[in-house]
């Protein structure tokens, strides 16, 4: 990392979905800061606050906003916040995802309309709102990043309504982009294998996916979280201003086998 040290110096940018120190979107944020990014970080209410906020400090973040997507107004407050704090933001990362354990847990086949638009209000609408937010604040362009998995393009045991969600969350990523490129801000889908986070603990028979996943991948392992991270970092990196409209997998090769 020492050859890179500074890539992001000046860069600001919103982190949404640290849970605790496992969490994809910590690990993000954390090689972020390592490279010169301010980061501003939310937090999903009161009981998550207290792991997160040592978190947040630790990377010295300057803003540690509540942010519950599905409270009416708090997502509007955390970019007026931004605006009046930075004037303007550089990206995000959007990582987090959510569905009622019934209709998880169930075939898509059974999941409740309800479970259904909560999983899609959660896990993808939000990206969209946040999209629209940012866009008057990234003035010189910026990156807007969203966490996929592998199960947006084929059938994955056991990941059930999250699989056309995530499918649903890669399609808004391609459409951002291009309605947002000529203002040269950039959006990109990550896709990393599967990792062993809190939020990944709720699929069930979750390990058996694990040992599937190292198993087929070429490199026979699971990736690391800070590997995630380095990617989102050249994502937002001026080195990868060609680049929009993609989902990058992050997986060890897993995706390549059929």
């Amino acid at each position: 990392m020492d050859s890179i040290r500074n890539i992001l110096a000046g860069k600001k940018g919103l982190i949404v979905g640290i849970a605790n120190e496992n969490s994809i979107a910590y690990g993000c944020a954390n090689v972020l800061h390592q490279l010169g990014a301010q980061c501003a970080v939310t937090y999903l209410n009161d009981k998550a606050e207290k792991y997160v906020r040592p978190l947040a400090e630790g990377l010295q973040s300057p803003l540690i906003l509540p942010l519950d997507v599905e409270q009416p107004g708090q997502l509007q407050k955390v970019f007026a916040e931004i605006e009046r704090t930075w004037g303007s933001l550089d990206f995000i990362i959007h990582s987090i995802a959510y569905c009622p354990a019934e209709d998880l847990h169930g075939r898509v086949t059974d999941c409740s309309l309800e479970g259904f638009q909560q999983a899609m209000r959660v896990s993808c609408y939000s990206f969209i709102e946040m999209a629209r937010l940012a866009e008057p604040l990234m003035k010189n362009g910026g990156s807007l990043i969203t966490m996929s998995y592998y199960g947006a393009d084929k059938v994955v045991e056991h990941y059930n309504i999250m699989g056309p969600v995530k499918s649903a969350l890669e399609s808004v990523s391609r459409y951002l982009a291009n309605e947002l490129g000529p203002k040269r801000i950039r959006v990109h889908a990550v896709s990393p294998g599967p990792l062993k986070t809190r939020a990944a603990s709720g699929i069930a028979h979750f390990d058996q996916l694990i040992e599937d996943a190292i198993s087929r991948a070429p490199q026979n392992r699971l990736v690391e979280i800070e590997e995630v991270g380095m990617t989102c970092a050249f994502l937002i990196s001026n080195a990868a201003s060609g680049l929009t409209g993609q989902t990058i997998y992050v997986d060890g090769g897993q995706h390549i086998k059929a």
